[in-house]
């Protein structure tokens, strides 16, 4: 008996019909998905923050008009809007709850693609991206360049008492104002050079830029002291030009500790020398040190009787 091959030979041409389209389908993106979003962004204080994707549509099946773009945010599903800041970007606003330093999301798409007549829905959706909330961030230094002992204000959010300033990795002494503002004083490095200045914290360092230590003159009356235990001489900086604003911080060392009793010495801002009372303690012979300036530092020898 003789069987009829045709029917059977079209039941595979359609299966494969059917298996290439599914192919061509799988293979085809109809919809690129780009996150917009930064990784990292500064704190506000309404805690609201935009979501951006750039959602394009590729023409092979696709049924203009269905698209249907959301985002999945702490797992609750929410509907994006067409943005104004361009053709195929959506947006959507969220409200991060307060505490919060970071938040998972991800994007997910629905539309509807056209294959010789037969509509079916699809998806599209993008892995798990996360967005980091920054709590300190810098603006900028007041200035980028100074003498040794200048005070320097640093601007931003988020400071707090705990961080410090370095130059190089070398720790300055630093200032606290308010958590939108911080100061330093320019440490005794040489002069001459550029050095990179970063917020060192507890929650990670952060660079703030670079800062140029000029060379600046100084004179010392008198260049030395000869003192008495219990006794007090007076001793006077001289600057070449009036010191900048917040004053002039002199890092003032001594190599006989318990010889010498002298405050901070700090030449007012808008002033050009500062004296200052130094008491002879106990009997001794040494050296004070001004580093930074004079090409890096200052001698003046001191002898207590």
């Amino acid at each position: 008996m003789q069987k009829n091959r045709t029917p059977h030979a079209r039941r595979i041409w359609s299966w494969l019909a059917a298996a290439v389209a599914l192919l061509l389908f799988a293979g085809c993106e109809s919809v690129k998905i780009t996150n917009l979003t930064p990784s990292t962004v500064p704190v506000n204080p309404s805690q609201i923050y935009t979501f951006s994707a750039r959602i394009t549509p590729k023409t092979n099946g696709y049924v203009p008009g269905s698209l249907a773009p959301r985002i999945v945010v702490d797992g609750q599903i929410h509907s994006m809007q067409a943005s104004p800041v361009g053709e195929d970007v959506y947006e959507f606003d969220y409200q991060i709850p307060a505490g919060r330093s970071m938040v998972n999301y991800y994007y997910l798409v629905s539309f509807d693609v056209d294959f010789n007549g037969n509509v079916s829905p699809r998806e599209a959706y993008t892995g798990v991206n996360r967005l980091d909330l920054q709590g300190r961030y810098v603006l900028s230094m007041v200035a980028n360049r100074g003498p040794v002992g200048a005070l320097v204000g640093v601007v931003g959010q988020g400071f707090t008492a705990d961080d410090t300033v370095s130059f190089n990795g070398q720790p300055a002494r630093t200032v606290f104002y308010s958590p939108n503002s911080i100061g330093f004083y320019v440490p005794a490095v040489s002069p001459s050079r550029n050095y990179d200045v970063t917020i060192i914290s507890p929650r990670g360092n952060q660079p703030v830029g670079t800062f140029r230590v000029d060379n600046v003159g100084l004179s010392v009356m008198p260049a030395a002291l000869d003192l008495t235990s219990g006794a007090s001489q007076n001793l006077t900086f001289n600057l070449p030009q009036t010191a900048p604003a917040g004053g002039l911080l002199l890092d003032i060392t001594t190599d006989v500790p318990e010889s010498v009793i002298m405050p901070e010495v700090v030449v007012p801002a808008g002033a050009s020398s500062v004296t200052v009372a130094v008491r002879g303690g106990r009997p001794g012979s040494g050296s004070l040190f001004l580093s930074g300036f004079a090409g890096g530092e200052v001698v003046i020898p001191i002898t207590v009787r």
